[in-house]
């Protein structure tokens, strides 16, 4: 049997990793989907080999997820519940896809994630899988009550891998677990489980990576021009950049400016609540901005009809239905009404 596996080098999936194989009896191909997320990639690879992979794969994904998939969702206006970006929603789609094409190249049996049983993610990995690939099987460890038994919790996998002798580095805790790409990083879990909790207070300024406070930002405002052509955002300032220039310049000047903080409390597809603290300085300048281009551009009516669909198309990202055809569906309505949305914007940050 051969594995594919969704592999980020971290205590979970190391240790998923070597349990696969010894209890699966199978071959792991570790994959790495560089999305932006600026970890530690270097020696990724001989890690995964030491820890029993028979391959390691890394690929730079960022143009990719950029291009196909943020700049067709700022195209729709797709925001969750009126607060949350979808930025953690919108990347496991594209991992997904990029396994699925390994594990049909490396004629695997199945994929593996290492996403809990609570939580969103295992949905969207495994609708991505069976929309593209409803042939290659899908393991989900933390479902299995075998390796549940095994690991009932972090002090049992540290020490699975030192007996085991898999590199890792057992670090302390982090009070809130956290997932960064290049649309956004979600702070959730632990301290944060309290809605009471004060994310913005002094002692969780470290939390933050990609923006300052709005109380540290500066005094002194900031110009900034955004580009449209058909609904897309082509140039920054008068340069002219591919979407992944876009974000990444948009990412520093929103970082500059303490903008795109948000701390809701969201709806989970699988019939739960849960807290969520988001950064995403780039997208909320670039989801403004399209929507000021709109407004000068669009269409009355074209606008409202949108508008309307843009709940429903939001649902359909964050419950994992980026492959469906009824999202695809959507998305050629919002491709048609992009066609104006051409034009420069001027922002003040």
């Amino acid at each position: 049997m051969k594995i594919v596996l969704a592999y980020s080098g971290g205590l979970d999936t190391s240790v998923i990793l070597r349990w696969l194989k010894e209890n699966y009896k199978a071959e792991i191909i570790a994959f790495c989907a560089d999305i932006g997320q600026e970890e530690e990639l270097t020696g990724l690879e001989d890690k995964a080999l030491k820890t029993g992979a028979s391959k390691c794969v890394v690929d730079d994904l960022q143009e990719e997820f950029a291009r196909d998939f943020i700049f067709p969702m700022i195209q729709a206006g797709a925001i969750y519940e009126g607060q949350y970006f979808l930025g953690t929603s919108i990347a496991r789609p594209l991992i997904a896809k990029r396994m699925v094409e390994i594990a049909r190249a490396e004629k695997a049996d199945a994929i593996a994630h290492g996403a809990t049983g609570k939580g969103n993610d295992q949905v969207r990995f495994e609708l991505t899988a069976a929309a593209l690939a409803p042939e290659v099987k899908v393991i989900a460890p933390w479902r299995e009550e075998r390796f549940r038994k095994k690991f009932p919790g972090r002090a049992e996998m540290i020490a699975f891998a030192k007996k085991n002798k898999i590199p890792v580095e057992a670090s302390a805790e982090k009070p809130y677990s956290t997932d960064r790409n290049l649309l956004h990083i979600s702070f959730e879990s632990g301290v944060l489980e309290d809605p009471w909790f004060d994310a913005s207070s002094k002692k969780m300024r470290g939390m933050y990576k990609l923006s300052v406070s709005p109380e540290d930002a500066p005094n002194e405002s900031e110009y900034v021009d955004l580009t449209f052509d058909n609904g897309n955002c082509v140039k920054v300032n008068g340069k002219k950049l591919l979407p992944l220039g876009v974000m990444r310049m948009l990412n520093k000047l929103g970082g500059k400016h303490g903008i795109g903080r948000v701390d809701i409390v969201e709806n989970r597809f699988v019939g739960m609540k849960g807290r969520g603290v988001y950064e995403t300085p780039g997208g909320a300048i670039l989801y403004f901005a399209h929507r000021q281009m709109e407004t000068l551009t669009m269409d009355r009516e074209v606008m409202h009809l949108r508008d309307s669909l843009v709940p429903k198309y939001s649902e359909l990202v964050y419950n994992g239905f980026w492959f469906s055809p009824e999202r695809e569906a959507l998305q050629s309505l919002v491709n048609e009404t992009q066609r104006d949305v051409t034009g420069i914007v001027r922002l003040k940050l």
